[in-house]
């Protein structure tokens, strides 16, 4: 484990009006921590009265953003970059992921610990056999060759920041959820009101918002070996059956839903592949490796390096997360 800093101190978050952001921020305050909230237009309510949290309105897909940066950069000791696009837009992609990270690093001093919000879709999972463990070894995507838009884009921010020569954390999250946001695109596809799984004994990588805010937090408290890379994923990881029952009983929904073996599909997706350019993406091969083959993935290495666990079991958590929303 890296060194822990114990004393408070002030961190910037970038996309700090974001769902990591502003889960990043409230966890910060939680521990004592002063915040440079740095957002382009979202100021969440509930800093209005809250001295410790100091909003920046920036762009930072624009040059203009520097100055202000310079300035919101004052007296801080770590940065946690969450700002990113999320979609597979490409120029939406280069201005709010590669242009703002650029911008981001243009301003940062040497010494200031750098936390990275990046994503487990940077690795191969080409390489891999069905069952294995995904680790923070496990081999990444080529550039150029990721199976989306998106996962190339959290490839280049990675490489941008490691030429940076700061003290980095690479924190790759699994599918984040939590309030508002408890499904994902790792479990099938919706066929109207009906739920299909895609279904194996695999665990779904999943990381509750609150459990990612934790871990950013102690990373920018915490003097990395270099750069540390690690993966952001929760203790109990559901099978995708298991992720739909516990919907079920707790949300009454999905009403309708039935599971197609994983194998089935990847033999359907085999057999339209000289069709695959014009089809969807969970009948592309690479896609649907990438969502659905069945992984193990452990957080062996988070844990050694920053400690925490679950909050509860992952029914519990649900549970619990739904009665948040109401």
């Amino acid at each position: 484990m890296g060194e822990v800093k114990g004393e408070a101190c002030r961190i910037l978050i970038t996309g700090a009006g974001g769902f990591i952001g502003r889960a990043t921020v409230a966890e910060a305050r939680a521990r004592g921590l002063d915040v440079v909230a740095l957002v382009r237009k979202s100021v969440a309510p509930e800093w209005a009265d809250d001295d410790g949290v100091t909003v920046v309105e920036a762009d930072l897909s624009e040059p203009s953003s520097l100055q202000p940066l310079r300035r919101a950069l004052r007296g801080c000791d770590a940065v946690i970059h969450a700002a990113a696009h999320l979609g597979g837009d490409d120029a939406a992609i280069e201005a709010d992921t590669l242009a703002a990270t650029r911008h981001l690093l243009a301003a940062l001093p040497k010494e200031v610990r750098l936390v990275l919000v990046s994503s487990i879709a940077v690795y191969d999972l080409s390489k891999l056999a069905p069952g294995e463990a995904v680790t923070e070894r496990s081999p990444l995507n080529r550039p150029g060759h990721a199976q989306d838009s998106y996962a190339e884009s959290k490839l280049a921010q990675e490489v941008l920041c490691q030429g940076a020569l700061q003290p980095l954390w690479l924190m790759r999250p699994g599918a984040v959820w939590g309030p508002g946001r408890t499904w994902h695109a790792l479990n099938g596809f919706w066929a109207g009101p009906l739920q299909v799984t895609l279904a194996s004994d695999g665990e779904l990588p999943l990381v509750h918002v609150k459990h990612v805010a934790r871990a950013l937090v102690s990373a920018a408290l915490t003097d990395p070996q270099g750069m540390t890379a690690l993966n952001v994923i929760d203790d109990d990881l559901p099978t995708r059956a298991r992720f739909v029952a516990a919907h079920r009983r707790a949300a009454g929904w999905p009403r309708a839903a039935i599971d197609v073996p994983w194998t089935l599909w990847l033999t359907l997706t085999r057999t339209l592949k000289r069709f695959e350019r014009r089809l969807p993406g969970l009948l592309r091969e690479p896609v649907l490796r990438a969502r659905i083959m069945p992984l193990r993935w452990p957080n062996t290495a988070l844990r050694a390096s920053l400690g925490g666990r679950d909050d509860a079991p992952f029914e519990a958590l649900l549970q619990h997360t739904l009665e948040s929303e109401t």
